[in-house]
């Protein structure tokens, strides 16, 4: 299985729309090109968020989805308009796993 984290610094007052359009942005990755999701996360800094997409396998990840519909375009579109930058942060391959759904407790 492998991680992409992403950072992304927001521009002041998009924080919204930017949480908006990149679910728009995900739900399609996921539908279209095998992604198992991300999760986007909050920091400590109110302009800075993290996300975090789970594949396969890199090769899927760095495959070229060569995406077309125009909602995604759009979503995409406003996702970039909302950021003062994007980094990937790290690029993981799951070496061992114990993440759960739900607490044992």
């Amino acid at each position: 299985m492998f991680i992409a984290v992403y950072e992304f610094e927001i521009k002041q007052g998009n924080e919204t729309e930017f949480r908006k359009a990149w679910l728009e942005v995900t739900k399609v990755i996921y539908q279209k090109c095998g992604s198992f999701g991300s999760r986007l996360h909050t920091s400590d800094n109110p302009n800075i968020m993290v996300g975090y997409a789970q594949w396969p396998d890199r090769q899927q990840w760095e495959k070229d989805h060569d995406l077309t519909d125009a909602l995604y375009l759009e979503a995409r579109q406003r996702m970039k308009d909302c950021l003062v930058q994007l980094k990937i942060v790290y690029q993981l391959e799951v070496s061992d796993d114990y993440l759960q759904t739900s607490s044992a407790a």
